[in-house]
């Protein structure tokens, strides 16, 4: 085999061959080895670096609850073959550069031995050796390095692959087998090298027919018919004919949500108690502590998924309308700037989705360095509880429903049945009663004294029955604890003021008989004004409170109620005799 492949590559003529060898040394030691070597050299160095960021990637999921424990054995266990593969690789692509290396020296060797034996033996020749020995030792270096050749090629298209699920060997078969044109051409090739003189022709031929068969059967594969018009129409029809459906009934209209919480995929892990998630129980705390302050017990929050939301998205919504809505990160913290706090942290900035102060989503490593710089650091599930519990304060009026005023109701009625009895229904409708409440609320007014609104409530029952004139009667016998409310307990109060004369104005025109009759210009630069004033005392930390007369203090609350809702508008007439007032920021006109 080797003298015919040396006379059929080499015509006989070892020069030629020498030059031929060279040609493939240097496409094998200087190309192809070499660029597997480097590739795997930096492929081991890169999946190396980047072991560290894969394996938190796979605790983020599994502390997320996106995959389970054995799934997270799983993952670490190939990310950790993929870094003993490159490393190995990395190794292995020392064994084929130095097999293009052995060949060299192999044959040098042959060539060298060729010359002693040849001369020294058999008494030949330099020139008879050298006909004979060398052009036997250049076709042992040509059959040698043609296979070398291709296990270079090997190991470069292992190394160089892009990763996908399936392995290199299903790849290569898929790809080689599956195609009509490369089995053609190799059993042409077979076949050609089965002609040649010399060559073990029974071998090449059977193996260049056995690829020639299965050319043949990958292209009837690929030239297979597909269905008739027919077949596909009947399919189509199959298909699109309609299911057989229930008729239709009253249990499949689903009542709206009075509140409720959809979460992403990512964060469904929260209230599942198998993966230790208790944003139920921080609800459950929510709602507690809500009818605790403001006097009612709010309905149930409705809690489900939605997959039209981002994955580690949650919004929150009302009678089926969104109010609110955010992003949280299980397993990650929230660092809130309270403000003044300079101190850079590393993670990815965002807003606090309740009180929109500035805030950064950090992960455990850094929670406490940001707790000691003073930043406000709370998880995932106190984000979201908080954010709703914000948003059931600002919207306690739309919350209490009649269900809500009916159950509050009976409530009283165990502690007081005849105050009950004499007051509700026969003195004030529950639905009077139910708006009187609603406008308290509006106003961020408690109703946790619901037996002194009642009582207030039927003593003036017999002189009006509109919902605010009743609920302006009722804040002035709550005007101690409102004022507690947003004081506390100091009996001094700074107060914003409305400039005199803008206040004249504002009673003469909010006071018309014919109506309100506002102007325009002068509403848009006193909400304008409120809301900066409101902002400045916030930040001085003091409590935002704009002090009016009686008759204007409805209208300049719903006013300013849009721009500025944490502004609170006091009447003059709920300022408790025992606290004294202090005049501060004063609104003026245009």
């Amino acid at each position: 085999v080797i003298e015919a492949f040396g006379h059929f590559l080499i015509g006989g003529n070892f020069a030629v061959g020498l030059i031929v060898f060279a040609i493939l040394v240097v496409i094998n030691f200087m190309v192809v080895t070499k660029g597997a070597e480097r590739i795997a050299e930096v492929s081991a160095r890169f999946t190396l670096d980047a072991m560290p960021g894969k394996q938190m990637a796979v605790d983020a999921d599994l502390n997320a609850g996106l995959i389970d424990e054995a799934e997270a054995k799983r993952r670490r266990l190939e990310v950790q073959e993929e870094a003993n593969f490159f490393g190995s690789m990395d190794g292995a692509s020392k064994f084929v550069r130095g097999d293009a290396v052995a060949g060299i020296l192999i044959l040098i060797i042959n060539i060298i031995g060729g010359f002693a034996i040849g001369m020294a033996q058999h008494g030949l020749s330099a020139g008879e050796a050298a006909n004979s020995y060398i052009l036997l030792a250049v076709g042992d270096a040509l059959v040698a390095q043609i296979p070398g050749l291709l296990i270079s090629v090997a190991a470069a298209m292992v190394i160089s692959r892009v990763g996908k699920d399936n392995d290199t060997g299903k790849q290569i078969a898929a790809q080689m087998f599956m195609s009509p044109r490369a089995l053609g051409i190799t059993a042409a090739i077979l076949i050609l090298l089965g002609c040649i003189p010399g060559m073990p022709h029974t071998v090449f031929l059977v193996m260049g027919s056995v690829f020639g068969y299965g050319a043949w059967l990958a292209m009837q594969a690929q030239n297979k018919p597909q269905e008739t018009e027919a077949q596909v129409a009947a399919a189509q029809e199959a298909l699109a004919a309609p299911q057989q459906e229930t008729e239709a009934t009253w249990d499949d209209l689903q009542p709206v949500d009075l509140l409720g919480l959809e979460l992403g995929y990512r964060l469904i892990a929260l209230v599942d108690k198998k993966r230790q998630g208790d944003l139920l129980t921080r609800i459950k705390g929510v709602r507690r502590k809500f009818a605790q302050e403001v006097g009612f017990l709010p309905p149930a929050v409705h809690v489900r998924d939605n997959l039209e939301l981002k994955p580690s998205a949650y919004r929150i919504t009302l009678r089926g309308v969104m109010v609110g809505e955010g992003e949280a990160f299980p397993g990650m913290y929230l660092a809130i700037n309270p403000g003044g706090i300079t101190t850079p942290l590393i993670g990815t900035p965002t807003t606090d989705p309740a009180f929109g102060l500035p805030a950064h989503w950090i992960d455990e490593r850094q929670k406490e360095a940001a707790q000691m710089a003073g930043f406000t650091v709370v998880d995932s599930e106190t984000v979201m509880a908080t954010h709703l519990s914000h948003l059931m304060q600002m919207h306690a009026a739309k919350l209490l429903s009649r269900s809500e005023v009916q159950q509050l109701v009976d409530h009283v009625a165990k502690s007081a049945p005849r105050l009950i009895e004499e007051v509700i229904p026969k003195m004030v409708p529950i639905t009077v009663f139910q708006k009187v409440l609603q406008l308290l609320l509006e106003d961020a007014v408690h109703i946790r004294d619901i037996r002194t609104i009642i009582e207030t409530l039927a003593e003036n029952a017999g002189v009006t029955q509109d919902p605010a004139e009743l609920a302006r009667r009722v804040r002035i016998a709550l005007a101690p604890a409102i004022v507690q409310q947003i004081y506390g307990p100091t009996r001094e109060l700074n107060v914003i003021a409305i400039e005199p004369g803008l206040e004249r104005l504002l009673v003469q025109a909010l006071t018309n008989a014919n109506g309100p009759s506002l102007d325009p210009g002068v509403a848009d630069v006193l909400t304008q004004r409120a809301a900066e004033v409101a902002n400045q005392q916030e930040e001085l930390g003091m409590p935002a409170c704009l002090l009016v007369p009686d008759q204007i203090r409805n209208a300049i609350a719903r006013l300013v109620r849009r721009v500025a809702p944490r502004l609170q508008v006091l009447a003059h007439s709920e300022i408790p005799e025992t606290h004294s007032i202090r005049i501060g920021p004063i609104l003026k006109g245009a």
